[in-house]
């Protein structure tokens, strides 16, 4: 175990070289830059490659061809650039290849403040690109966090052939703080195909997440952004397209409980639940120390998965309890709250470059009782 006093950004670079990411390409851009320049310097010497592209299009298509031959292959982004990712992201998806895209996200839309905070991308992330798809989306709210999920996020888009999603904020990606670089974590491997290499369907429908061969390995198979059959070759018959997409969801869904994550804090005798994440949560649970010393039961419900949203226990801890959604944007993530909860919330949103206080949680908590 190794003890450093690094940011958020360059705990995600660590974790990376931990999971077995070997390959990163991407653009300069605030506040994910310095995860960019910890990559570029740790990767050769883990035998791995570095490339800055032109952009961010040439950023995600260049590790979905890294991952096609085998390599575990991210690239960070904030914003403006994961716009500018969504059409490779879907073909990603679509196409069952694993990617981890780390978005480090600050004030927009458009160009925005690059150097302020922000959590105006969680919806982005979700539904960015068109179609219907699912997604896996984790949001650390440490350093420390932002270690082993990034060893996470690999082990899920492996596992599952799926990209995955690392949240992350200006806040949380340049905050420093002391971790513990923990190297006994355990780390997932593609499933290779055993079948002869004339009989391999990239795309089998016998398997909920079919085996997954190498380019260059000589498996000759097709990819493509089309709707596809077994063989990878485009189709337009209706079943097939219905079967793939079912499939895509089932292997997310069917496998739930092994993907989600959230943290609670003080919520087994609260009356009042927060529901925050990322930076926000921090505040939060200062606020909730606070309150309590005043006699107001508060608890936290904090979602580390925040895609698929974590239904089940949400509902559980937040029956019989009044609920406040406390974000960095004007309201997104209280959206899927209240549609899992099936009524009205309290919402406090900014999205001025600010971080929510301690402060003005104890006051908007305090003025609804």
């Amino acid at each position: 175990m190794k003890e450093l006093v690094i940011s958020g950004n360059e705990a995600i670079a660590y974790g990376a070289i931990y999971a077995g990411c070997r390959f990163f390409a991407g653009y300069p851009i605030t506040p994910s830059t310095d995860l960019a320049e910890r990559m570029s310097y740790l990767l050769p010497l883990n035998g791995g490659v570095f490339i800055q592209m032109e952009d961010e299009l040439g950023s995600i298509s260049a590790i979905i061809g890294a991952s096609l031959t085998g390599k575990k292959s991210m690239t960070a982004t904030s914003g403006p650039g994961f716009s500018l990712m969504q059409e490779g992201l879907g073909f990603a998806i679509y196409s069952e290849i694993p990617i981890v895209v780390a978005d480090i996200e600050r004030v927009g839309p458009s160009t925005g403040i690059p150097t302020y905070p922000s959590q105006g991308d969680v919806m982005q992330a979700k539904w960015g690109t068109h179609g219907s798809h699912p997604i896996i989306a984790l949001y650390p709210s440490s350093v420390e966090e932002s270690y082993f999920l990034t060893v996470e996020a690999f082990n899920l888009s492996e596992k599952y052939r799926t990209p995955v999603v690392f949240l992350s904020d200006e806040v949380i990606g340049h905050m420093r703080e002391k971790v513990v670089l923990e190297e006994n974590l355990p780390v997932f491997e593609r499933i290779k195909p055993t079948v002869p290499k004339e009989d391999y369907l990239p795309f089998d429908s016998k398997y909920d997440v079919p085996p997954f061969a190498n380019f260059g390995e000589g498996f000759h198979f097709h990819i493509t952004g089309l709707t596809h059959d077994e063989t990878g070759f485009p189709t337009s018959d209706p079943r097939k397209a219905e079967a793939l997409i079912e499939r895509l969801h089932r292997k997310i869904y069917k496998n739930i409980s092994d993907i989600l994550k959230f943290e609670t804090f003080y919520v087994d005798d609260s009356e009042y639940l927060i529901v925050a994440y990322g930076a926000t949560a921090r505040s939060a649970k200062e606020a909730i120390v606070e309150l309590r010393k005043k006699g107001i039961k508060v608890g936290l419900f904090r979602p580390i998965t925040l895609w698929p949203s974590p239904e089940k226990p949400l509902k559980e801890i937040a029956e019989g309890k009044k609920v406040f959604v406390f974000e960095m944007n004007l309201g997104q993530y209280v959206m899927e709250v209240e549609r899992i909860l099936k009524r009205e919330v309290v919402f406090f949103g900014k999205e001025n470059g600010e971080l929510i206080t301690p402060e003005e949680m104890e006051s908007c908590i305090q003025k609804s009782l």
